[in-house]
C-alpha cells in the first residue's frame, strides 16, 4: 500500500501533532535562540573592522610633507639608524623607503615618502613628480599618516599636507581621523607660538636634530596603533563579546575566514526567517543549518556529511 506523503496513518499521531495548533511553529524548540544568540555572537566579530586582519599583517604609517621638511630625519629618529638618505638638496627621496618598528607590540611599517610640492616649481623632474605619485598611493594605502612641517615654512607645509589629503578623492574618511601632525624643527623658532604652528588638535612639535617632543609624539603614535588593531571603542560591542564563552581573544585574521564568517551568518538569518514558518519550510530551514555548518567548516576542518547525518538521527526522529 502507498501511502501519500500528508495521509494521516494514525488519528491519534494526527491529532498529538496539531495538539499545539501551532502548524509546527515550535518544531524547532530551544533551538531558535541559540541559533539567534550565535549568530549576533558571529556579527560582532565582523563588525571589528578588520581589526583581526591588522593584527596579523600590521599597520602602514606613511610620513608626507614637502621636500626638507624632515620626512627622512623622523623615519631615522624613529627607526634608531639611517635608513633614509639625508640631504639639504630637495627631492632627495624619490621612491617609498620602508622600515619595520613594533609599537607596542604591534608590528608596523613605517613609509618615507618623496616631498610634495607644485610640479611647476623649479627643479622638478619627471623622476620627482612619479614619486610624489608614489607618496600619494602610499597615503592613501596607509592606515596612519603622519604629516611633517617645517616651522619656518609652516603656511606652504600644512598646505602640501592637507592637500595630499583632502585632494585624494579615494582617501577614506575614517582615515582622515587618524592623521598626525608633526611640526619639525621646532629649534629654529624660537618664538614658535601654538596659534602659529600648533593650531591643529592632533599636531606635535618636535626637533629631529634636538629630539625634543619626539618622545611624546611617540606616546601618541603608538596610542593611535594600539587603537586601531583593539576591539574598538564601542563598549556595548566589547561587553557583548566578552560575555560570550570561548570568545576571549577570538578575532578573525584572515579576509578568507571572514567571507566564510559572513556567509555563515547570513545563513543562519536565513534559518531564522523559515524555522517560523513551521512545517512548510522545514526542509528549507535545515539546508540553511547545513549551509552554515559546512562555511565554519571550511575554517576549521572540514564537516563530512556522515557526521551530520549522525548528528540529525541522534538528536531528531526522522522517518517512519
Amino acid at each position: 500500500i502507498d501511502f501519500g506523503d500528508d495521509e494521516a496513518l494514525d488519528p491519534d499521531e494526527e491529532d498529538d501533532d496539531d495538539m499545539d495548533g501551532d502548524g509546527g511553529m515550535s518544531i524547532w524548540g530551544g533551538i531558535s535562540p541559540r541559533i539567534t544568540s550565535l549568530r549576533e555572537a558571529m556579527e560582532l566579530h565582523l563588525a571589528d573592522a578588520s581589526r583581526g586582519e591588522l593584527l596579523r599583517d600590521g599597520l602602514r604609517i606613511a610620513i608626507v610633507g614637502r621636500p626638507n621638511a624632515g620626512k627622512s630625519s623622523l623615519l631615522n629618529l624613529l627607526a634608531g639608524r639611517d635608513a633614509a638618505i639625508v640631504s639639504s638638496t630637495p627631492g632627495t627621496t624619490r621612491d617609498v623607503v620602508e622600515v619595520i618598528l613594533d609599537l607596542g607590540g604591534v608590528r608596523c611599517t613605517l613609509l618615507d615618502t618623496a616631498g610634495v610640492r607644485e610640479e611647476k616649481e623649479e627643479g622638478v623632474n619627471e623622476i620627482e613628480v612619479e614619486g610624489m605619485k608614489r607618496a600619494r598611493i602610499a597615503a592613501k594605502d596607509a592606515h596612519i599618516v603622519v604629516g611633517v612641517v617645517d616651522s619656518t615654512d609652516y603656511e606652504r607645509g600644512l598646505e602640501a599636507v592637507d592637500e595630499l589629503i583632502n585632494g585624494n578623492g579615494d582617501f577614506d574618511d575614517w582615515k582622515k581621523d587618524n592623521i598626525l601632525y608633526v611640526v619639525n624643527k621646532v629649534d629654529l623658532k624660537n618664538e614658535m607660538k601654538d596659534t602659529d604652528c600648533l593650531s591643529k588638535s592632533n599636531s606635535f612639535g618636535i626637533s629631529c636634530t634636538t629630539s625634543e617632543g619626539v618622545n611624546d609624539f611617540l606616546s601618541v603614535l603608538t596610542t593611535e596603533a594600539l587603537s586601531l588593531v583593539s576591539s574598538g571603542n564601542d563598549e556595548a560591542s566589547s561587553a557583548a563579546l566578552s560575555s560570550l564563552e570561548g570568545s576571549e581573544g577570538a578575532v578573525i585574521t584572515r579576509a578568507r575566514h571572514r567571507r566564510h564568517v559572513e556567509a555563515a551568518a547570513d545563513a543562519l538569518g536565513r534559518f531564522e526567517v523559515l524555522s517560523g514558518q513551521g512545517y512548510m519550510a522545514l526542509d528549507m530551514a535545515a539546508e540553511e543549518l547545513r549551509l552554515a555548518a559546512s562555511e565554519l567548516g571550511r575554517i576549521t576542518g572540514a564537516i563530512d556529511v556522515e557526521d551530520v547525518l549522525d548528528v540529525l538521527f541522534a538528536d531528531f526522529c526522522i522517518g517512519k
